[in-house]
């Protein structure tokens, strides 16, 4: 029985086999995942000594509705941390999809905006989405079928996309949206905004099919060695297409919820996020070298970035002081990381 569960299964192969002789680094590095609760349960303590507001529906309503963009781009980024990857271009591709979108959509008025006004409104969504998928198809040409550097071509396309997406939208923000594309930014279900609904059911999906279908497992096993998963059957570079892929079209459907949040594509929507994406992510438990990390460890990374930012908003806090405690905190969680981890860097 167990023989047929090796070799059907080559992502659990690899894993036995990674786990041999560092089984207590694994579970350390699990522990390290859930590190972050007693964190947050203390922020919940002195948010309400800061002000009883801290503790009402509404701010806690309201600091969910502010991480469900972030969130996504955060659990994009896990996913391609932990298959040995990384991608700098989702911080564009939450702003230049939807604006390529729109631009599709929307008919030049001789306002603001010109579009090309080519296909019916409602299709805004679905393109925008699919812009997000051709984005991260080329993003995995580049890097795995010309073996381009993948940090390098992804900052290119950070660049590139952030320019195309300035260039479309003239530089100005966009306010005449289609209803149907502001839809999912602005409803309530239950009383709960929508999106908070939604990023938890990607969430939950995310966390089931890491840890029981065998191609989420697979992420685990190429991330730690890509060759030994290559030698245990499992199609590598398949496998992170499909996952770049992914996360292109995770920062896509951020940029829909994020513009009917507001209800407008601003020129530089998504600037400057990927410094708190790699904070959330880093300070949740996801190893930078690829193979650890957790859906659950990156949500809780990305809910004390923000719970730190509302309890210095009630403290009265300037928000200028965000940026430098964002990098301070990854700065923290790496050291923290290096220690607790036991790695020897070369």
């Amino acid at each position: 029985m167990s023989a047929t569960t090796d070799v059907t299964d080559p992502a659990a192969s690899v894993g036995q086999t990674t786990a041999k002789g560092t089984r207590r680094g694994l579970d350390l590095g699990r522990f390290r995942e859930l590190s972050l609760v007693p964190a947050i349960l203390v922020l919940g303590l002195i948010g309400f000594i800061v002000s009883p507001a801290f503790l009402t529906s509404d701010n806690l309503i309201g600091v969910a509705q502010q991480s469900t963009e972030l969130s996504l781009l955060v659990l994009a980024t896990a996913l391609i941390l932990i298959v040995g990857r990384m991608d700098l271009s989702l911080e564009s591709t939450i702003g230049v999809a939807p604006v390529i979108a729109v631009w599709l959509v929307l008919p030049t008025s001789g306002g603001r905006f010109n579009g090309l006004g080519l296909l019916p409104q409602w299709t805004a969504i679905p393109l925008c989405l699919l812009v997000g998928v051709a984005i991260g198809a080329l993003n995995g040409f580049l890097i795995l079928k010309l073996r381009l550097n993948g940090f390098i071509v992804t900052l290119g396309g950070l660049t590139m996309l952030r320019g195309l997406q300035v260039a479309l939208s003239e530089g100005q923000s966009i306010v005449d949206l289609p209803p149907s594309f502001t839809y999912l930014g602005k409803a309530s279900w239950l009383g709960v905004p929508a999106a908070i609904w939604i990023c938890a059911v990607l969430f939950a999906a995310g966390g089931c099919a890491l840890a029981w279908l065998r191609h989420g497992r697979a992420l685990y096993a190429i991330g730690g060695n890509a060759e030994a998963a290559r030698t245990a059957g499992i199609r590598v570079d398949r496998i992170v297409w499909v996952v770049l892929i992914i996360g292109s079209l995770l920062a896509a459907f951020a940029g829909i919820l994020y513009s009917g949040h507001y209800g407008s594509i601003s020129a530089t929507q998504g600037s400057g996020w990927i410094f708190q994406v790699f904070a959330a992510t880093v300070i949740g438990g996801v190893s930078l070298n690829g193979g650890k990390g957790s859906v659950f460890g990156a949500l809780t990374g990305v809910l004390t970035l923000q719970l730190v930012v509302n309890v210095m908003t009630l403290a009265g806090v300037p928000p200028l002081w965000n940026q430098f405690l964002n990098g301070a905190i990854i700065i923290v969680a790496l050291i923290i990381s290096r220690f607790a981890s036991g790695e020897k860097q070369e």
